[in-house]
């Protein structure tokens, strides 16, 4: 890795939210420590409920955490910061701009020439070209994930939390965007923290799968993918990752419980 520190720190962190009853709060998460260094791809997954985005949401600022520290880029989370940039499952895009509006929407403090230049780099680099003047509604929701990514990009965001946002798509487009996005990622050198129930994705894009365990949940393992990209999804290393996955989740790989 270029920086031996991590961007993102997490130490003991719990959350808990208020219950129906004051005394009664639901803890969702405890004692959840991880790192993320410059340039990693690391996926978060585990069960469903189990606090993924929650754990995403204080990292980027958008909920304080009850106890512990989160830090990214050696600071406190104490809010947004324009450096780390959410992707969404729902479409994050705004529905009255056109593609080169959205993707520009981050840059109005740059000259107009920068902008410009920014806006036509990052739409050539997902794919987007011939659709700059297209609204949202005119587009797949494959499009507009990738107007989404380009966004993220042309804001020069050095931190990607991505929360399932390929979760929508039906499943030969998101094939298509894992690749795309492996690539770009690649190109860019970001650090990205992606956030899926979908365990076939995570051996997929991943240097490291972080494994979360049932509410409240910490991280209970985590697996290192250590193989080239692309990826051979039927290689045996990938198959015996995947496996270990389901396995550390109580699951076969065909979703079924392991006794």
């Amino acid at each position: 890795m270029a920086n031996a520190d991590p961007i993102v720190d997490v130490a003991d962190l719990w959350m808990s939210f208020p219950g129906k009853q004051p005394d009664q709060p639901v803890h969702v998460l405890e004692r959840v420590g991880l790192q993320v260094r410059h340039g990693e791809f690391v996926c978060i997954v585990g069960p469903s409920g189990c606090g993924k985005s929650t754990l995403l949401n204080v990292l980027g600022g958008f909920l304080g955490e009850t106890r512990g520290t989160a830090r990214v880029e050696g600071a406190p989370v104490r809010g947004p910061d324009p450096g780390r940039i959410f992707v969404f499952q729902e479409n994050g895009v705004f529905p009255w701009l056109t593609v080169e509006q959205n993707v520009g929407f981050g840059l109005w403090q740059r000259s107009a020439a920068e902008r410009d230049e920014r806006v036509r780099h990052y739409i050539a680099m997902v794919g987007l070209q011939g659709f700059e003047r297209s609204y949202p509604r005119e587009l797949s929701g494959g499009m507009r994930q990738r107007v989404e990514i380009a966004r993220a990009l042309a804001a020069n965001a050095r931190v990607l939390f991505m929360d399932e946002p390929f979760g929508a798509l039906d499943f030969l487009t998101r094939l298509k965007m894992r690749q795309d996005l492996v690539r770009i990622w690649q190109s860019e050198n970001k650090t990205v923290l992606f956030v899926t129930h979908d365990i076939e994705e995570a051996v997929q894009l991943a240097d490291r799968v972080l494994v979360m365990s049932k509410r409240p949940a910490t991280i209970q393992a985590e697996v290192v993918i250590d193989l080239p990209r692309p990826r051979d999804l039927d290689s045996p290393g990938y198959l015996a990752a995947r496996d270990r996955i389901f396995s550390i989740m109580g699951m076969d790989a065909h979703g079924g419980g392991v006794s």
